[in-house]
């Protein structure tokens, strides 16, 4: 049983997607999930895998279902930390469980500092912050290397960039900046460019995500339960080394899930994990205070 609604607020219609009863049938927090600039739609294997409880997804403001009413194209996680806010306190049910993926997992740290309230237990899976590595300077010009190559010639250079940038092993050295753009085709993607400059991945649009800074304060002040989770194919990769780094900011270890980045997500995926794998090892942190 999932029903589909619509959260009309003065910037924006955010769609949620409730799939099961509420209140819930086995008396437990919904669990949402939430993601960046992933919508709802990749959490669709996840969630197959929670029969037994109430899942709750949604479309961040501008991706997906949710259109933007406020004339902006930028993607900041405390704006979207507020629009989750609003979604939980509609569903009328109390505070939730969340499982949060990449951006989606600092929106999360977002909405634990400013409504440390909402959120029992948060697993927070690999949240991709710059400013927490030892080498923030050197990522974010690496960031912006990306952005050029998108710039310059478009969605499928863009993508290969990103892919060699988030891939690179350690610190980025100068051996990284030497290499030249990597060749789409290294990667099974085509030269083309369709002309768009207006990816959320690609673009700034979201720097203001991987730019964000969470409060290790805040964030211990929180009654919220928060698990820092890394797949076990991430180490020394980019948002590996943001896991860690972030765990350490709190105080705590990463813990490791299987398979990598997208390690939840199923084969229509088109870079599925392990997404069985990953449902048990999420289902046994979340049991870990029931």
């Amino acid at each position: 049983m999932t029903n589909t609604h619509t959260l009309q607020t003065a910037e924006a219609d955010i769609v949620y997607d409730v799939h099961g009863p509420l209140p819930t049938a086995d008396g437990r927090p919904p669990l949402f999930m939430i993601g960046q600039p992933m919508d709802a739609s990749g959490f669709a294997t996840l969630a197959a895998h929670f029969p037994d409880r109430t899942v709750v997804t949604y479309d961040p403001r501008g991706l997906g279902r949710s259109n933007r009413k406020d004339g902006r194209v930028d993607h900041d996680p405390t704006v979207q930390a507020t629009d989750v806010h609003a979604v939980i306190e509609t569903l009328g049910v109390g505070p939730v469980e969340m499982f949060a993926s990449s951006g989606g997992a600092v929106t999360a740290l977002a909405l634990v500092a400013a409504y440390p309230h909402d959120v029992t237990t948060l697993v927070a899976h690999e949240p991709p912050l710059i400013p927490v590595l030892p080498d923030a300077e050197a990522a974010e010009r690496a960031r912006s290397g990306v952005r050029d190559v998108y710039e310059a010639k478009g969605a499928n250079a863009g993508m290969a960039a990103f892919i060699a940038m988030t891939s690179w092993r350690g610190e980025f050295t100068a051996d990284y900046f030497a290499q030249p753009a990597p060749d789409p085709a290294q990667f099974g993607m085509p030269s083309h460019d369709d002309g768009s400059r207006d990816d959320p991945l690609l673009s700034d649009r979201s720097w203001a995500v991987s730019s964000y800074r969470p409060d290790p304060d805040a964030l211990a002040a929180a009654p919220t339960r928060i698990v820092i989770a890394v797949g076990e194919e991430s180490a020394d990769i980019f948002t590996g080394r943001t896991s860690v780094a972030t765990a350490e900011l709190l105080g705590q270890q990463p813990t490791v899930f299987p398979s990598h980045h997208g390690g939840f997500l199923g084969d229509e995926s088109g870079y599925p994990g392990k997404p069985e794998d990953f449902a048990r090892k999420l289902r046994e942190v979340l049991d870990e205070d029931n």
